[in-house]
């Protein structure tokens, strides 16, 4: 039993603490401080909840979860780094594709998020800056999904990022590794990025220990893909999602132009890696797991007739080994050193930047026969005017 001088003691030191904590919350520099300490014990015990639910549901947390933590800090003043290890990653998201999503929904959760699709962490300095290219073409559903588990995804790294999705204009055949081409020159404009992640946009990340960050080797991130049975196809494969620093892209000399169509490139890409004397890291195949949406090709995205596959430990296809001893001779002549295209639109949007863009076809930029019509028509255009036949 306590006395009625004890209680009084309590009450007297209990008013003492509350004094103290409002004197330090009313000066700026403190409020920062103590608002920043309650916010961390506070998301690591949502993570310690979702990390205690991961043993037993399989499917993963929420990809949103423990992000309302966040809020801007006024004065940048004195910010601190961002922990080298993110305490906002949980490990496996649950990915779901339900119907009805809307871009202003994913606006709407992700109100950090800035034109053009830029994101600083608002209350540390971030370690790394990394830009997403995304290659893109009549795949507007897709895109929504990839943006709805993307933003968080990288928030939760704790990552300056920006995503560019580069549109390609016209009917002609797809060419996704020209758009990377174009997407890696574009956003190097902008900023000067550390880190470019290269993102087909069909694929979403299933683990945020999976980090959009660059190694010292050019990285495979898109190592277990569920169509594959989460497993990696094959020990060159470099599809999917992949992370270059600008110094490893000037090495290989980016990527071929020269596939147009589904297939192909992804290979010339990794042996463009061995060519330029680096080597291939990955994570985990616990860690680096991918679900595909699923779809159909799309017309003019059929597959490469000239592509190859790596089945039952050798080459197979319509060149077999033709197109490897090809890319040996051309990587340093057809790449980063010979893309052409012009812009034709660059778009600020809320969640991204679109980069639209005219890449041309095989024939080139400005296919001679087309430069002919026009110079024809211009000419039957002229005579008309002057009165001639």
């Amino acid at each position: 039993m306590f006395s009625f001088h004890s209680k009084w003691r309590y009450l007297v030191m209990l008013l003492g603490i509350q004094l103290v904590v409002m004197a330090l919350l009313s000066r700026d520099g403190y409020h920062k401080r103590v608002t920043y300490f309650f916010r961390i014990f506070r998301k690591i015990d949502v993570i310690s909840g979702s990390a205690a639910g991961h043993g037993q549901n399989h499917t993963g947390a929420d990809v949103y979860a423990n992000l309302s933590y966040l809020v801007n800090v006024h004065s940048k003043d004195d910010i601190p780094y961002c922990p080298k290890k993110s305490r906002l990653i949980g490990g496996p998201i649950h990915v779901s594709f339900r119907s009805g999503l809307t871009l202003a929904q994913i606006e709407r959760k992700n109100p950090l998020v800035v034109r053009g699709g830029r994101y600083r962490p608002p209350d540390c300095e971030a370690r790394h800056r990394t830009a997403i290219i995304i290659p893109h073409r009549n795949r507007e559903n897709h895109l929504k999904f990839l943006l709805y588990y993307l933003h968080p995804f990288l928030q939760r790294q704790q990552l300056n990022y920006g995503i560019y999705v580069i549109h390609q204009a016209g009917n002609y055949t797809f060419n996704r590794a020209k758009l990377m081409n174009v997407g890696f020159r574009e956003a190097m404009r902008e900023e000067d990025w550390d880190c470019l992640f290269f993102h087909d946009v069909d694929l979403i990340p299933e683990d945020d220990r999976n980090t959009y960050t660059c190694d010292q080797n050019p990285k495979h991130a898109a190592i277990a893909m569920d169509k594959f049975g989460y497993k990696l196809p094959y020990k060159m494969y470099f599809g999917g999602v992949s992370a270059l620093t600008p110094l490893h892209y000037l090495k290989m000399n980016g990527f071929p132009n020269n596939y147009w169509g589904w297939g192909g490139e992804d290979d010339d890409i990794g042996i463009r890696v061995s060519l330029a004397g680096m080597t291939i890291t990955r994570p985990s195949l616990k860690v680096g797991r991918y679900k595909m949406i699923k779809h159909k090709h799309d017309q003019g995205n059929e597959v490469n007739p000239k592509r190859i596959v790596f089945v039952g430990g050798a080459w197979r296809g319509q060149l077999d080994l033709t197109l490897l001893a090809k890319t040996r001779q051309t990587w340093k002549l057809d790449g980063m050193n010979s893309v052409d295209y012009e812009v034709v639109s660059r778009e600020y949007l809320p969640l991204y930047t679109n980069i639209t863009v005219n890449i041309g076809t095989e024939a080139g930029l400005h296919p001679p026969h087309e430069e002919t019509r026009e110079t024809t028509e211009t000419a039957e255009s002229a005579n008309g005017q002057l009165g001639g036949p």
